[in-house]
């Protein structure tokens, strides 16, 4: 793993309906089978594993994530047509709402459990 910081963080702003100032704080290189951990002050994990065919973006969806307070969603931007999965920490909803009413963001589906998913993939399934 190598970790090269950016001091001073670069500055960019991001968002649609109120902007807002992102800082880019540096960039970090994984070798195949390497994970880093991102935590939150509330014992918050995510882990992002490199292979050598690229990376797993998340923990399981359905498992380890929710162990950690957080939960998986798949968004829509509804003025620039583009998808995301966000992972909303667990009692941060609201402000998580407050977000998506903002920035022109609807919810398709939460990710964060076995009927979710299970209700995505029969779905999936019944469209081919």
């Amino acid at each position: 793993m190598k970790f090269a910081p950016k001091d001073p963080p670069r500055r960019f702003p991001v968002g649609n309906a109120t902007p807002f100032d992102m800082k880019d704080c540096g960039s970090l290189a994984l070798e195949p089978d390497e994970q880093v951990t991102l935590t939150t002050p509330a014992g918050g994990e995510y882990d992002v594993a490199r292979k050598d065919w690229g990376f797993y973006a998340t923990p399981s969806l359905n498992g380890r994530l929710p162990q950690f307070g957080l939960r998986g969603v798949l968004i829509r931007n509804r003025l620039t047509g583009r998808y995301f999965v966000f992972l909303v920490e667990r009692g941060r909803e609201e402000s998580f709402e407050a977000y998506c009413m903002e920035e022109s963001l609807e919810t398709i589906s939460w990710l964060d459990s076995d009927e979710a998913l299970d209700g995505l993939k029969t779905a999936l399934e019944a469209a081919r």
